[in-house]
Formats: C-alpha cells, structure tokens, sequence
C-alpha cells in the first residue's frame, strides 16, 4: 500500500486530505508544515509527497527544492495543492521539481484520479 506524506498548516484540510486518501487505500502521514515534513522525509521513504505552497517555517516550493537534492527523492513524485493559482507560481513550481500542481478547493475524485496516474 502506497505511502503518503501530506503537508498542510491548515488542521481541518489535513484531515479532508487524510480522509480522501485513507478512503481510496493509501497510508498517510501527516506533517504540519514543510520543516515537520522534511523531518519526517529524512527517516521514512514516500512514494508520493503532496504539499501546501503556503506554510510557516519552510513553504512548499522550499520543500520540494530540499526533497529534490536528496538521491531517495529524486523521483519521488511531488503534487501541490494549494490556493496558489497563477502561472508565474506553477512554472516556480515545476522549476522547483513539483511534479504537478492541484488548486483548493480541491475535487477528491480528481485527487486521487492525479495520485493513481503519478504513483509508480
């Protein structure tokens, strides 16, 4: 079963992504913000990272940059999903390694839909 780090500082949209993933199958591990996240990268591997842009302490474009200089995360793939709509922000986003970019409010059909094409 696919493992899952969700990185969110939002309580309430942790547990609708957390509720979204466990439902379709996935274990999930929940960080609270991109330093908790990239704690928790350093001693357990992912097969899938999907984080907020906008987070104290690190965002998620400065954690997708950490994750990507280490060799276990290099093809780890690394969804956005944020209120962050703007071009200028997803080509940060791919320049920074994000595998894709989902914007909140999301659709948890899509969501999972994404994550299935993404997993290897």
């Amino acid at each position: 079963m696919p493992v899952i780090l969700t990185v969110d500082d939002s309580p309430s949209m942790r547990k609708m992504v957390s509720f979204t993933l466990l439902g379709a199958g996935y274990q999930v591990v929940e960080a609270v913000d991109g330093l908790d996240a990239f704690e928790k990268a350093q001693s357990q591997s992912f097969d899938l990272v999907l984080t907020d842009q906008n987070m104290p302490r690190l965002d998620g474009l400065g954690l997708t940059r950490r994750l990507r200089e280490s060799p276990q995360f290099k093809s780890v793939p690394i969804l956005m999903l944020t209120t962050e709509s703007s071009d200028l922000m997803k080509q940060a986003g791919r320049a920074a390694g994000a595998t894709g970019w989902l914007v909140k409010p999301f659709d948890p059909e899509r969501l999972i839909e994404v994550i299935k094409k993404v997993i290897k």
